[in-house]
């Protein structure tokens, strides 16, 4: 606001009165003369939709992707999921796990995202692990079909060959990280870096999927210990979150006492529709005589002896993360 005038400043002169214009001038409504002359165009803002833009779910995982600072998941380096088979399949399973909830999927994909960089599960498969605490307690089996290029991924976590329950189980931490190494091999064997055929919404129809077989023949102590209950759950919770949509079904063979334990644990953290792939046997040797999902590969040519098939033994076809 201007300064008022003292008393002795001489007033100042009243302008001259501006001509009336005629009819012929009168100015027209306008945008410009109602609200001001036109702005220039603002800088577009987060609010301005952009050409690339997220429009469909994968999009919108695709730039929640994007915007993390940790670009893998399960060996794919995350890219454009219209363009890159690899990051449609990883960003697809994440929308089956939850339905199709964009949402849930997003924040299911950040925690994952977060984890990876944290844990870095890649380099988890290069490190050497304790063969007393570890040793021939995991493997991983492929079993390909003759005919076409269909192949079928087993995980085998065999529990009745561990010797200690301090010495495996004792140290939490020692123990995810060499059980997340044995997923890591597995989903190696998907080989979706190199994928070329989409998924769908259909998660029934998704080929990108392993089987897991829990054997606990000769295992009697597992109820009771608070280290195997503290490494049931943390792995149960993570594998949850961080691995969507990669198990096909999971098999728990010489278990007829342990599996109340096992399902409530199970129920707190998985989908009940996952749930219904778990089937408990009481003798693993009927394992081979399974459907398994309807499979293409003859899987009783090849599974190990001991669960009923004809291939060679676990120790020798499996492999393990490394120990010594």
């Amino acid at each position: 606001m201007s300064e008022q005038p003292t008393a002795t400043a001489p007033p100042e002169p009243a302008p001259a009165p501006a001509p009336a214009p005629g009819p012929e001038a009168a100015p027209a409504v306008t945008t410009e003369t109602t609200l001001g002359p036109t702005p220039a165009p603002a800088p577009e803002s987060s609010n301005t939709p952009l050409p690339d833009e997220p429009t469909t779910p994968l999009k919108e995982l695709w730039a929640t992707a994007k915007a993390h600072s940790h670009p893998e998941i399960w060996g794919v380096t995350l890219q454009d999921p219209t363009t890159h088979v690899p990051s449609q399949i990883v960003l697809q399973k994440y929308l089956n796990a939850n339905e199709g909830d964009v949402i849930k999927a997003r924040d299911q994909l950040t925690k994952t995202l977060d984890w990876r960089q944290k844990i870095q599960p890649l380099e988890l498969i290069k490190q050497t692990y304790s063969k007393e605490k570890f040793g021939s307690l995991g493997y991983v089996t492929t079993h390909s079909s003759t005919e076409d290029k269909t192949k079928e991924i087993f995980t085998w976590n065999v529990y009745g060959n561990v010797t200690s329950i301090e010495t495996t189980f004792g140290d939490l931490e020692d123990f995810i990280k060499w059980r997340v190494a044995l997923m890591e091999l597995a989903v190696q064997e998907l080989s979706l870096p190199t994928a070329t055929e989409p998924i769908t919404a259909d998660s029934d129809a998704d080929p990108y999927k392993i089987f897991q077989v829990h054997d606990y023949k000769g295992v009697s102590f597992l109820r009771q210990a608070p280290q195997v209950k503290s490494a049931s759950t943390e792995t149960i919770r993570v594998f949850a979150t961080a691995y969507p949509e990669l198990l096909k079904e999971k098999f728990f063979v010489n278990v007829p006492a342990l599996m109340g334990f096992m399902y409530g644990f199970m129920k707190l953290f998985v989908a009940a529709r996952t749930i219904k792939k778990f089937h408990p046997m009481a003798n693993g040797a009927n394992l081979a005589k399974e459907d398994f999902g309807g499979s293409k590969v003859p899987l009783v040519n090849t599974l190990p002896p001991e669960y009923g098939g004809k291939g060679a033994d676990l120790k020798s076809q499996g492999k393990e993360p490394a120990v010594a």
